[in-house]
């Protein structure tokens, strides 16, 4: 089995959980939503010995994907989703980015849109892809069966779950994806959001106050 491991990079002022994922043996890894702070990440990726082969997006949000073209130029890998309903928001990172004062952020396009039942591997690391819109249209999740592991961007949170008041959010929406795409994954699958600490299905099924 293909073990699995992350570090954590808080990027931007949100302090999002940019992350490096790699598989231990042959240290091949990508790294996921570089929201911005792109000097902090390529620290990251020089101290950890990591081969990056691909850039990973949950979905176009500001902190999670204003740094991915640079990323993407200065590496040389390509970008693989988020889902192609958020274009509208990659397409206007810089404008958005102006707004926080994240003026480095460019426009980006991934090379490789995901969508429900794609696969995306990372050196001999397997991750199913499952649409989970609502905080955004295009959110999707990373679930690496072996490892019970999964990247979910912004859609659930350790006691709490994704914004939905941002253009085209949905609360129904982001609440059927957390039951119907996450909650089926299993109790013990660990999941890595977005920002804060990293959660367990399990527990969040039973103690979320936004989900019981």
């Amino acid at each position: 089995m293909a073990q699995l491991q992350a570090i954590i990079i808080p990027v931007t002022p949100f302090r999002q959980n940019c992350s490096l994922i790699f598989d231990k043996a042959s240290k091949q890894g990508a790294v996921v939503d570089p929201g911005g702070d792109v000097a902090a990440i390529e620290k990251a990726i020089a101290e950890s010995g990591v081969r990056v082969e691909k850039i990973l997006l949950t979905h176009g949000h500001i902190d999670h994907a204003g740094g991915a073209a640079e990323l993407r130029e200065l590496l040389g890998v390509p970008i693989e989703g988020p889902h192609r309903e958020d274009l509208f928001l990659l397409e206007k990172l810089d404008e958005s980015g102006a707004g926080y004062g994240m003026m480095e952020a460019r426009p980006v396009t991934p090379d490789r849109w995901l969508a429900e039942g794609d696969e995306v591997t990372v050196g001999d690391l397997r991750f199913a892809i499952h649409e989970t819109p609502g905080h955004t249209p295009g959110s999707v999740s990373f679930f690496n069966g072996e490892n019970r592991f999964a990247l979910v961007g912004d859609v659930l949170f350790q006691g709490s779950i994704g914004r939905t008041d941002f253009p085209r959010g949905d609360h129904a929406t982001l609440l059927r994806s957390i039951r119907e795409k996450l909650f089926p994954l299993g109790d013990d699958v660990v999941c890595l959001p977005g920002h804060g600490q990293p959660c367990r299905i399990g527990e969040e099924r039973r103690s979320n106050p936004f989900l019981i």
